[in-house]
């Protein structure tokens, strides 16, 4: 009998696709990407760059008004991959990565 998955995350993902921002911290990296869910714990998403498990990256990307509750906002997020997919979709490769603290930008 297979064995069941346990379920490692905090918060439930919601899937969506928004392009996003990302930026390593050591700056070997900077390009955009796309989300394929997100939750305000973690996010996977999809980046032409593979970035290392462990690694440390910023993002930045525009949440809709249905995952904020009434407007679109800019935020800012710090996080850090915890696994990387190497079977790479459409050329890119898979990220999962946790947020570590994020934070709503002004308006411009």
């Amino acid at each position: 009998m297979p064995e069941e998955k346990s379920e490692k995350r905090s918060r439930q993902r919601i899937p969506v696709r928004l392009p996003v921002s990302i930026k390593s911290n050591d700056g070997s990296v900077q390009e955009t990407a796309h989300t394929r869910d997100l939750s305000s714990a973690g996010v996977f998403l999809y980046s032409h760059s593979q970035i290392a498990e462990g690694a440390e990256f910023e993002m930045v990307l525009v949440l809709p008004a249905e995952l904020t509750f009434g407007e679109r906002r800019w935020v800012c997020c710090q996080a850090s991959v915890v696994r990387v997919d190497n079977q790479r979709e459409h050329g890119n490769f898979g990220i999962a990565a946790k947020i570590q603290r994020f934070e709503v930008l002004p308006e411009i």
